[in-house]
């Protein structure tokens, strides 16, 4: 049996007709830009994010340039952010003209510190860009009023948290602006690339769509500089089909999420993500991410075999995740790492001068992460399957082999 990390297939199975019915509609009604489709979608999902606003835009990457932009975020301008997350999210901030600021991450949670935050502000500092990583909100209580404290606007990065919340209330609308990614393998996934900023602010939300097509307000008055970075009506037709079953699919993620953290508990050298029993957390569960470690013996075999030597990019060993990444794949069980890199570490980002060590919880994760399968339409009989492997290939003779 293989074991994909993620599939469309069954969803595309069920989905079928209506996603049919709704993509000839489109083609042959002959309005390919704006029209019913995104209007209809950018209300509905205003209501499920509860914004006032929502604004569909090519994709999460460019939500997050618009929403800087939107706010006015810009040269010399400063946002503090978490390394240990997709590149987008200190690439919007570079492509506004500002400079990301990382901060490392908790050692539990993967998301940004917020014990470390102010230590981070300084007078050029402008934004907070929270990551809701892998699905999991940032405790938006906390870091708002970090963000008042200090009179910094707040721009929330869901592009992997569509669905979930905090304390009731969905990312997205905590912040000044919330950007959301509709890449095919989000909670909520279109046909190819879109995304949307979501917000309460009237004035932001005017900005933000003239922003969206080549600083225009009104047809051939172009008022700045903008992008073109409209949401394809395809993608949105797409998105109204899906977006109704949202919360079924992310109760099916949290119910996968459950069964894994049951059966894989206290298993030697796998740490599994935080439970998040506390009720304010509203998990997407968009991916379920463990760490793999070794234990305080193997990790001495390691370093006396000299394994522990940094790599390229001044990491930890990895030695022992792409072992247990490599060993599933040949059992049929395929994952993904999130993320291998962090971004602080990445060549793009030499200028900023962060040496090997500066985020160590951060580097740390890089090396030990590897992504379970996780998607709605995983079935017992293949989530059995990889727990089987993971508790064969884990168990502790195993792991004296690995080591020796």
């Amino acid at each position: 049996m293989q074991v994909p990390p993620f599939s469309l297939s069954q969803q595309l199975a069920d989905l079928r007709p209506e996603l049919d019915d709704a993509i000839l509609r489109v083609l042959h009604s002959g309005q390919y830009i704006g029209g019913g489709e995104i209007q209809k979608f950018e209300t509905d999902f205003s209501t499920c994010v509860s914004t006032a606003h929502s604004v569909g835009c090519n994709s999460g990457t460019d939500a997050l340039i618009l929403a800087l932009r939107g706010l006015g975020i810009g040269a010399g301008d400063q946002v503090i952010t978490a390394s240990f997350s997709f590149f987008a999210t200190a690439e919007a901030i570079s492509a506004v003209g500002a400079t990301p600021v990382f901060v490392d991450v908790d050692p539990v949670t993967y998301l940004i510190d917020l014990t470390k935050i102010e230590a981070a502000i300084t007078p050029n500092t402008k934004a907070l860009m929270p990551v809701h990583l892998f699905g999991r909100p940032v405790d938006m209580e906390a870091l708002m009023a970090i963000a008042q404290r200090h009179s910094l606007q707040v721009v929330e990065d869901c592009a992997q948290a569509t669905g979930a919340c905090w304390n009731g209330k969905p990312v997205g609308s905590w912040g000044d602006a919330g950007c959301f990614s509709f890449f095919p393998t989000k909670n909520l996934g279109g046909a190819g690339d879109g995304g949307a900023v979501t917000c309460d602010d009237d004035g932001l939300a005017q900005r933000i769509r003239e922003l969206a097509v080549h600083g225009m307000p009104r047809r051939y008055l172009h008022t700045e500089l903008g992008y073109n970075s409209r949401l394809d009506a395809l993608q949105a037709a797409v998105l109204n089909v899906k977006l109704p079953h949202l919360r079924t699919w992310v109760d099916k993620r949290a119910a996968i999420a459950s069964r894994y953290i049951k059966a894989l508990a206290d298993l030697p050298g796998l740490e599994l993500p935080d439970p998040a029993a506390d009720p304010a957390v509203g998990h997407g569960w968009n991916q379920f991410v463990v760490r793999v470690n070794l234990s305080p013996e193997a990790q001495q075999t390691e370093a006396a075999l000299g394994s522990n030597a940094a790599n390229n990019f001044g990491l930890p060993s990895s030695h022992r995740r792409d072992w247990l990444k490599q060993s599933l794949q040949e059992q049929g069980v395929n994952t993904i790492i999130y993320y291998p890199i962090p971004i602080h570490r990445q060549p793009a980002y030499v200028d900023l001068g962060l040496a090997p060590g500066s985020l160590p919880i951060t580097e740390q994760l890089c090396s030990e992460v590897l992504s379970l399968p996780i998607f709605p339409e995983l079935s017992v009989e293949q989530q059995d399957r990889v727990i089987r492997v993971v508790k064969r290939l884990l168990s502790s003779s195993t792991q004296e082999r690995m080591v020796a």
